[in-house]
């Protein structure tokens, strides 16, 4: 056989992308998230985990109240550590938005004549 390429080594299942990539804990979930419609390759809305992707895709997702933009530049062969996964693309997210503090819950001042935790009786 000589050097021919075979289509199936350049495209890979997104969920298995995903998967790979490190973007999901699982497969299930992967395919869960392709197949609720919140995946869109190359702008176009997919619903199928099958659906097979290549390098120079763009994906785009919404993950962890995140919208996650991610330009596949290769498939991968496993699911490795999180730096040989970050390798599989280029994330052109937006940077996430700052939440503004929170305001902190105060506490009520120990006044040494009671415990802190018990409520305070009024004697009338």
């Amino acid at each position: 056989m000589s050097g021919s390429s075979d289509p199936a080594e350049t495209t890979l299942r997104v969920d298995k992308w995903l998967w790979h990539a490190r973007f999901l804990k699982s497969r299930g979930l992967a395919a869960k998230l392709v197949s609720e419609g919140k995946l869109r390759i190359n702008g176009e809305r997919f619903t199928k985990p099958g659906k097979t992707v290549r390098p120079g895709d763009v994906l785009t997702f919404r993950l962890q109240d995140r919208i996650r933009i991610v330009r596949i530049l290769a498939l991968g062969t496993r699911r490795g550590p999180a730096p040989e996964a970050q390798a599989l693309y280029d994330d052109m997210s937006p940077p996430p938005e700052l939440k503004p503090p929170q305001a902190s819950v105060t506490r009520e001042r120990w006044d040494g004549n009671r415990k802190p935790d018990k409520p305070k009786f009024n004697s009338a």
